[in-house]
């Protein structure tokens, strides 16, 4: 209460004298922006071009952090709706729908921060501007950070990505803005991930840049309005791209006119001068003129505090400065961050929304979406129920965390595959499960928490404090009897009588194992923390940025005892602390298959994880390099079990969970169907079984390709497209873009266009004929494709419209596009634009990429 007073007193002392004129609501919050500029000091403006933007406590200013995330759901701050992976969301092909997740995601942002705020805090993952979405080109699929983005193809991209902006940032007509959307990674950048903060993309070919990697971008921009855009951290054609000139003043600013704000990824800046990064600038004073220079408004970081000897020194005019703090006042005024709580209506929507059942519901409709169903060999599934007996199996058959994918919330409950699958099967029906094997290791791990005793019982003793240092007598102690499972979502606290904030905790027991082996100990929280093995520190943690694993391994002997410590401390949002240990196993692909031979079909969950592909990560396992793929195959140990399955003539239906293409070629000779589900959020499992038992009728299509193996690759460092993705391939591929089944069939009329040739400016109406030839209803996705006739340098076709359309059995629908300048244009050499150019066009229009799948039609534009 006496810090809310401390800001407020500058304005009431100011009461008497009249209203600060930068607190005068009626002014734009470009006018206030301008007012406010005027009153700060040169080391309060630098203080405010950092994302933890500190206090003009004179001028009652509060602190803000700009830093959050949204990329599928509330990110990093506890309870949340975790929707699907963006990449599964793409395969909906539904931007409507995409707006309708990312409207529910800005009403729980808005709510969370209003509950924040009332409590005075304004850390981390609490604040307005959310740093998504990922709008690069998933240009190959070994890129870890593929998972983040709406799949290889510009058009399909943008209408993604412009659907995410305005569900998040709200309608234009209001007072105030209810979020700010940040397009990143601008520009050219899609891995490696193992050396992002020194590459340098270089010898982009003009076209690639304009037609492949700038479109998204350039729409978020003009179509979106988005407010923010975050600039990457490889170097483009030389410079660091936070202080690229070509791809900031010239093209964003200058080309698109974007005014708003320009963010440095988190680090960006230093990368300039630091050791592990470019080496363009000598220290943090030039780095930073330099990039403020270039339109960088803020750092993720702290290098912008040198802006203070960066104007001293002559490295750049404070008027510079100015700029970028306009734009950072005017977006805190935009967004009422700056006024009374009660004066924005934003701050009306209730907490209750928070993880809601509406928000469930959502969540399992997106899901049941994104689902892509890419085999059916004589019409196996659906699956009939009674009398059945269903083994599931697979590394991704009851993991959660693996659903949730990466930059996610926490979620109330999630149902796993196996949950699905259980849930689905009626009485008469039987469960196997048998996991078999993880992801790539050959080990798996049996849980031993019951060979734990403390001296009050069973399990480990727990003793927690109100403090964030252990210190004092603690406010409880407890005995934890099971496998740990704790977390604050939802105002649940660890144990009664313990904070829900500002808590710390240590928890003891001892291991006494019934027989000698390897034993794994595995943590995954978010807090700090450290894990002791009598006595002696073997682990320590502390993940700021969401929950994480922590493991260690060592050997232990039977009948030994070993006093195992785990000190937790919280650190912000909702506090989540998991704790096993068990042996390892080597896995047993005979004993897996005899476990499973009742089994009259076999579902098997195969894929990887996003603890294996992500953003730079530590993970170094064979086919892995820090978070990027180095194989696209399926890892071996899951193969070696498959063919086990199949060489004893099981019926095997394979659920591949990932974010990026998996080489699958030789699964689909042993399996009757593959069902891509992709990182499929808290309902997938639901969406899952409903899909495999015919309940739900699959529609999802692909938003990358599928390759047949890594030799259809050009090099993962070339950034030209030459050989890439389906616009530019020339090879067959495993399966294409745009491609999924459906229980259903649909046959395609005559395509006809209004009009056979054109001049710039004009429209084409384009209609086709779909018919529901199955006996179910269904959806199809509609798509059409352009390609300029005689061009043998271009994409040999490029998506120009979609749309997913309800079919009843038997019925038929015509379906229409209309085709305008952006639908039409195509790169000009002449001018090295991307215009409506002179030519003949091929219009192609079909259920995929592929050219059996689609009938083509001409039209000259003049």
């Amino acid at each position: 209460m006496k810090r809310k007073l401390f800001y407020l007193l500058p304005f009431l002392l100011l009461a008497g004298c009249g209203q600060a004129s930068y607190k005068n609501t009626s002014l734009s919050p470009e006018e206030r922006a301008e007012l406010l500029v005027k009153e700060l000091t040169l080391e309060e403006k630098a203080r405010l071009m950092m994302d933890a933007s500190q206090s003009v406590e004179r001028l009652g200013i509060k602190p803000y952090n700009w830093w959050n995330e949204a990329l599928h759901g509330v990110a990093r701050a506890g309870l949340a709706t975790v929707f699907p992976q963006p990449i599964g969301m793409a395969a909906s092909f539904d931007p409507e729908m995409v707006y309708e997740v990312f409207n529910a995601v800005s009403d729980e942002v808005r709510a969370k921060n209003t509950y924040y705020t009332s409590r005075d805090s304004r850390e981390r993952y609490q604040g307005l501007t959310m740093w998504t979405p990922t709008v690069n080109i998933y240009r190959d699929p070994r890129w870890g950070r593929g998972i983040e983005t709406y799949g290889e193809d510009p058009y399909l991209t943008s209408r993604m990505g412009v659907m995410v902006v305005k569900g998040l940032q709200g309608p234009a007509d209001g007072k105030y803005d209810k979020l700010h959307a940040c397009a990143k990674h601008f520009a050219v950048h899609s891995g490696p991930e193992w050396n992002r903060h020194s590459f340098n993309a270089e010898n982009i070919n003009p076209r690639d840049l304009y037609e492949t990697y700038l479109p998204p971008f350039e729409a978020l921009v003009k179509e979106g309005e988005v407010k923010e855009v975050m600039c990457a951290y490889n170097r483009f054609e030389g410079e660091p791209c936070c202080g690229s000139d070509r791809l900031l003043m010239q093209i964003l600013r200058g080309e698109w006119g974007f005014d708003g704000i320009v963010v440095a990824d988190c680090g960006a800046i230093a990368d300039f001068y630091n050791d592990r990064g470019h080496h363009t600038h000598p220290n943090a004073e030039s780095a930073s003129a330099a990039a403020v220079v270039s339109g960088t408004d803020l750092d993720c970081g702290s290098s912008y505090k040198a802006l203070v000897e960066s104007v001293k020194k002559g490295l750049i005019a404070e008027e510079t400065v100015d700029v970028s703090v306009k734009r950072l006042l005017k977006a805190r005024f935009e967004l009422g961050e700056m006024d009374e709580p009660e004066k924005v209506s934003w701050t009306k929507i209730p907490f209750s929304v928070v993880a809601s059942a509406a928000h469930d519901s959502l969540a399992l409709e997106i899901a049941r979406k994104s689902m892509t169903l890419l085999m059916n060999k004589d019409n196996f599934l659906p699956l009939k129920r009674g009398g059945l007996t269903v083994a599931v199996m697979g590394p991704n058959a009851n993991d959660s965390v693996m659903q949730w994918g990466n930059y996610n919330g926490m979620p109330p409950h999630t149902v796993t595959i196996l949950d699905g699958v259980r849930n689905i099967l009626g009485a008469e029906d039987k469960l196997i499960y048998e996991q078999g094997c993880p992801w790539v290791e050959r080990t798996l791990i049996q849980s031993a928490f019951s060979q734990c005793k403390s001296d009050e019982g069973l399990g480990f003793t727990a003793r927690y404090w109100n403090n964030l240092t252990h210190e004092g007598d603690p406010v409880t102690t407890a005995q934890v009897t099971t496998p740990f499972r704790f977390c604050t979502s939802g105002a649940t606290v660890f144990a009664p009588g313990v904070n829900l904030t500002d808590f710390s905790a240590t928890y003891n027991s001892v291991f006494t194992p019934k027989e000698s082996g390897e034993i794994v100990l595995e943590v995954y929280c978010y807090g700090s923390g450290k894990l002791r093995v009598d006595g002696e520190e073997v682990k320590s943690f502390s993940n700021k940025h969401g929950a994480r694993k922590t493991t260690h391994t060592m050997k232990v002997q039977a009948g030994k005892s070993y006093n195992i410590e785990l000190d937790f401390e919280y650190l912000r949002s909702d506090a989540q602390l998991n704790f096993d240990l068990g042996f390892k196993k080597d896995v047993d692909i005979r004993k897996s298959v005899e476990r499973v031979k009742d089994a009259d079909v076999v579902i098997f969950a195969s894929g990887i994880s996003p603890s294996l592909e992500g953003e730079e990560m530590g993970v170094n396992l064979p086919g892995f390099k820090k978070g990027d793929r180095t194989d696209i195959e399926l890892p071996a140990v899951q193969r070696e079990l498959i063919d086990a399955l199949h060489r004893a003539g099981k019926k095997i239906i394979l659920v591949n969970c990932s974010g990026s293409p998996i080489g699958l070629e030789p699964e689909t000779k042993k399996c009757e169907a593959l069902l891509q589900a992709w990182y499929p959020g808290q309902q997938g499992g639901t969406a899952v079984a409903e899909v495999l038992f015919g309940t739900y009728n699959p529609a999802g299509r692909l938003p990358v390709t599928f390759y047949r193996n890594i030799y259809q690759l050009p090099d993962f460092e070339d950034y030209n497209m030459t050989g890439r993705t389906y616009r530019y391939m020339q090879d067959i591929p495993l399966f294409p873009f745009g491609y999924g089944l459906s229980y259903t069939t649909f046959n395609y009329g005559k395509v006809s266009l209004n009009k056979g040739e054109i001049t710039d400016g004009q429209t084409v109406k384009l209609t086709v004929s779909v018919t529901n030839t199955g006996e179910r209803g269904g959806e199809e996705v509609v798509q059409v494709y352009l390609k300029k006739q005689g061009d043998t340098k271009g994409p040999v076709k490029t998506l120009r419209a979609f749309k997913r359309i309800s079919i009843p059995s038997g019925q038929t629908v015509n379906v229409e596009f209309e085709l305008k300048d952006k639908e039409l244009e195509w790169w000009d050499e002449q001018s090295n634009t991307v215009r409506v150019c002179p030519g003949n066009y091929d219009i192609m229009v079909g259920g995929s990429s592929r050219d059996g799948d689609l009938q083509q039609i001409s039209i000259i534009v003049r």
